[in-house]
C-alpha cells in the first residue's frame, strides 16, 4: 500500500468568514478516491471531482450534503 498526508479542509459557509477546518493525518491506501468514498459513505448526496495537479498529489472536491469539502493526497 502507498502511504499519504491527507489534508482534509472543511469549508465554511458564512459570507465574510473565510476561515476552514483544516485535519491532517497520514493514512495507507492503494485508491484515494475510494477511501474518500467510503469516508463519505454516510453522506446522502455526495459530488466529487478529481484534480491531479502534481506527480504524487491527489486533491477531491467534494461537495457532501451541500458542503464543501477538499481532500488532498500527497504520497509520503
Amino acid at each position: 500500500m502507498k502511504e499519504y498526508e491527507l489534508v482534509h479542509e472543511i469549508f465554511n459557509q458564512c459570507s465574510g468568514n473565510q476561515m476552514r477546518d483544516v485535519d491532517f493525518r497520514e493514512i495507507e491506501t492503494d485508491d484515494p478516491r475510494a477511501w474518500v468514498e467510503n469516508f463519505l459513505r454516510s453522506h446522502k448526496s455526495v459530488e466529487i471531482s478529481e484534480d491531479a495537479f502534481t506527480p504524487g498529489t491527489v486533491i477531491f472536491d467534494v461537495t457532501a450534503d451541500g458542503l464543501h469539502e477538499r481532500f488532498s493526497f500527497t504520497e509520503i
